[in-house]
């Protein structure tokens, strides 16, 4: 009999395996921190719990105290089974013909918790009596003490006793009370009915009972135990996802790592979104979203999805992830378009007239945005003043919205589709739905002049890296977005737009108001806004600089507080000129003359000499016949300062000598120079100004070279002094 008992004490208990759960450690909740390591946001499992483990040394002593006399006050008695506490069970049960008081030790209580949920019988009991005696045999007390109290539910879905410390208190285990390791202790043996933050009462009556057992069990506490029953209870249940609350929807892709974001400064920028939201509610505006981007890394330093998370009408919409309207903030991709093929310069003239397109819906006459046409224009002051009509014109003669829908999609727009004809030339003004974080990082690389890489959400990530255009190109739109004297006409100074330092921005708005946008960057950040509403109602007369304005001043202004702000050094190669910016032309400098402008442009593309022809006798500039019909309209302001020329003979029109259209080259592999370099012949020398989407044109005198490659392209000729345009199609082939 003695030796059956024997076996059943120390060998059966070996049949029943230990709980799986037991078996493996326990998973924490990822926590998603920022790039110094301060954390965020506290993910949950995939049971919605939230769990921190802890090893033994981090729980506090006092915490230990209290759970053994809630709940096994001769745990390191027993071996796994409280034969004295069983017999007290069943006396109860016997004499009250119901259950009392429990028996099961913490080792027991651990098994059963880490044990899949089971029928209740004796069957169920006597398994767990078993494998608690298998861990007291296996595991050492500590061990066993380590992962019940690491592994008991405290309610509110809190695993663990350095969660619960964690959300009750906003305290690290350590810095508990007495009080408050008492009331942790109590809540296990029921959760929902002893939940502090509903049932605060029966949290303390629990709490008490606890401490009043502790001194019982310890003499020595009595006067700690008496200063803990009159301790007021004082939680501060945590909320979670106080800061950057749209990191939760990105749990499956980050896990529990450091983020690229930077706290403090995520803080600041949530609480300008909400004033400067308030701030315009008569407006009807309730939403912006903000994206800060370190230029260098590619790293998120803030990102903003909306003004108020817990805001019913879409709230919880991540604004910097939803494709909406950009307004004008594509122009600036067009004119970098226009540079790099058509070797525009920022005081080349563009033609800022009534144009009639052909559209899918029809004819139709674009405007600007205060309905009216300037005339002759520089390249500066149309991105500058954010002129529509410059901007068609232009992309109509890049051959339609074909290349800066390549652009925008080489630069990471993923909202665009595959057919550019969809959105036509209105592409440039912004018909297209973007998101403000693809738009920002595309930003991010003009900052970068030309280099390329993803935004990057965490820390040590490096991107793959490809110089999409010229750095100095992307230095001369940069200059033009920083031009305060330049966008003054159309943006008056003093106003968002304008830093304490040197800053290179672009707004936007959508029609009927529904999307406001202001981008811009200095060398080191680049910072996005949009504002409006998740429901796409529109805000009442709000444009991008009242709306979207004073959120990115404000942003800037605090992104750049802490770094010295600078500005680009000057490529090499770009040389100083002095302009007529009514006809684009090299002029001597002269003080007097208001029309005169310094400015720079690359050596390879260098404006022409001006004539005196060039002029009337009153020192007005002569406009070409493209010009005539604006110049007899309403819209023509500036009588005082341009003439149409009186010449009676009719300009010589171009013609084409060579190439033929549709002429066919013939490369020959043997020759090593020359098959493969064409300098076209017109009947005007020197005069028209040639392009090509696929061949390389070199500047040259009187007519340029044009570097031939396979297959079949485009040729176009265009003379300035008209407007005149001629297209060839042109086949290269090899012998």
């Amino acid at each position: 009999m003695l030796l059956t008992g024997l076996l059943c004490w120390y060998a059966l208990p070996f049949v029943i395996p230990l709980p799986a759960g037991l078996q493996k450690n326990q998973i924490a909740s990822p926590v998603l921190r920022d790039r110094n390591g301060t954390p965020i946001i506290y993910l949950t499992l995939s049971d919605s719990t939230r769990a921190t483990p802890v090893s033994l040394k981090c729980i506090s002593a006092d915490l230990i105290a209290c759970t053994l006399a809630a709940e096994d006050k001769r745990f390191f008695k027993h071996s796994g089974v409280d034969l004295f506490a069983t017999l007290r069970a069943s006396r109860d049960f016997l004499i009250k013909r119901r259950v009392v008081s429990g028996a099961s030790t913490i080792t027991q209580q651990l098994v059963k918790i880490s044990t899949p949920a089971a029928k209740r019988n004796a069957f169920t009991k006597v398994r767990e009596i078993l494998a608690a005696r298998r861990l007291e045999m296996t595991w050492s007390k500590q061990q066993i003490l380590s992962a019940y109290l690491n592994h008991l539910d405290y309610g509110n879905l809190r695993m663990g006793s350095a969660e619960a410390a964690r959300f009750y208190f906003q305290k690290p285990l350590a810095d508990l009370s007495l009080a408050e390791c008492a009331l942790l202790a109590g809540l296990p043996q029921a959760p929902s009915r002893l939940n502090p933050i509903r049932y605060p009462d029966r949290a303390i009556r629990r709490r008490d009972l606890i401490l009043h057992r502790l001194m019982l069990l310890e003499n020595s506490t009595a006067a700690r135990v008496s200063t803990a029953l009159t301790e007021p209870l004082t939680l501060r249940p945590l909320s979670e996802s106080q800061f950057a609350p749209w990191l939760a929807a990105q749990a499956n892709h980050l896990s529990s790592q450091n983020t690229t974001l930077d706290l403090p400064l995520q803080r600041d920028l949530e609480t300008i979104v909400q004033e400067e939201t308030g701030r315009l509610k008569d407006a009807n505006l309730r939403h912006a979203a903000v994206v800060v981007i370190h230029n260098a890394t590619g790293e998120i330093l803030a990102l903003l999805s909306s003004a108020n998370w817990n805001d019913p009408r879409g709230g919880q919409f991540n604004g910097a992830l939803s494709p909406r309207s950009p307004g004008s903030t594509l122009k600036p991709f067009t004119y970098l378009l226009a540079m790099e093929r058509d070797r525009l310069i920022p005081s080349s003239i563009l033609d800022d007239i009534p144009t009639p397109f052909f559209t899918p819906q029809g004819l139709h006459l674009p405007e600007n945005y205060d309905r009216h046409y300037r005339g002759p224009v520089t390249l500066r002051t149309a991105l500058a003043c954010s002129l529509n009509v410059p901007a068609l014109r232009e992309l109509n003669q890049l051959g339609g919205p074909a290349p800066l829908h390549h652009l925008l999609v080489s630069l990471g727009i993923t909202t665009l589709g595959d057919d550019p004809s969809f959105q036509g030339i209105g592409l440039t003004l912004g018909n297209a739905q973007v998101r403000l974080l693809e738009l920002t990082n595309a930003y991010a690389t003009l900052a970068r002049q030309g280099r390329h890489f993803p935004p990057v959400l965490i820390l040590g990530n490096q991107p793959t890296e490809r110089l999409l255009f010229d750095p100095t190109n992307a230095y001369l739109i940069a200059d033009i977005l920083s031009d305060t004297a330049a966008r003054a006409p159309s943006f008056q100074p003093g106003g968002p737009l304008d830093l304490p330092f040197r800053c290179a921005v672009k707004t936007g708005t959508s029609s009927d108001f529904h999307d406001n946008w202001c981008i811009g960057f200095t060398p080191e950040f680049t910072v996005g806004v949009w504002a409006g509403n998740f429901e796409h109602q529109p805000m009442k007369g709000l444009s991008g600089i009242a709306g979207a304005g004073p959120i990115f001043h404000r942003s800037m202004l605090r992104v750049q507080r802490d770094s010295p702000p600078r500005w680009y050094q000057r490529p090499s190669g770009l040389i100083d000129i002095v302009t007529d910016v009514r006809t684009g032309k090299i002029i001597p400098a002269d003080e007097n003359n208001r029309h005169v402008r310094r400015d720079f442009a690359p050596s390879d593309r260098l404006p022409l000499h001006f004539f005196p022809s060039d002029y009337d006798s009153d020192g007005k500039a002569f406009l070409p016949a493209i010009y005539r019909e604006w110049f007899t309209s309403r819209h023509n302001l500036r009588l005082h300062e341009l003439a149409l020329n009186p010449s009676p003979h009719t300009p010589t029109p171009l013609r084409i000598i060579s190439p033929t259209d549709n002429a066919i080259f013939l490369l020959d592999p043997e020759i090593p120079s020359g098959s493969d370099k064409l300098r076209p012949i017109t009947n005007l020398p020197g005069t028209a100004q040639w392009r090509s989407n696929t061949l390389h044109i070199e500047a040259a005198k009187p007519e340029p070279i044009i570097h031939l490659t396979l297959g079949t392209h485009i040729l176009t000729a265009t003379d300035p002094n008209t407007g005149e345009t001629h297209t060839l199609t042109l086949q290269v082939k090899s012998l």
